[in-house]
């Protein structure tokens, strides 16, 4: 599974696809203080990173790929 929840840390890790943004989407409604860990993430779909920008979900842990990071930081500034 690409992504998993611990309370107020949702954690990407490797590809995370668009069939489950939409779960993502009624997570952050439920967990306003929320927070997310991209150390494992590898790939965001489009449609998740949409929600990224929407919810300007504060980012706890970067992914280790240099270039995600760079790109990632990019579009939700």
């Amino acid at each position: 599974m690409a992504m998993t929840y611990q309370r107020n840390v949702a954690r990407f890790a490797d590809t995370v696809g668009i069939e489950e943004a939409e779960t993502f989407l009624a997570w952050l409604h439920d967990h306003p203080k929320a927070k997310l860990d991209l150390t494992d993430c590898t790939h965001i779909h489009a449609a998740q990173l949409q929600v990224l920008m929407a919810s300007r979900l504060p980012i706890a842990k970067w992914p280790r790929d240099i270039a995600l990071t760079a790109w990632l930081k990019s579009a939700l500034s």
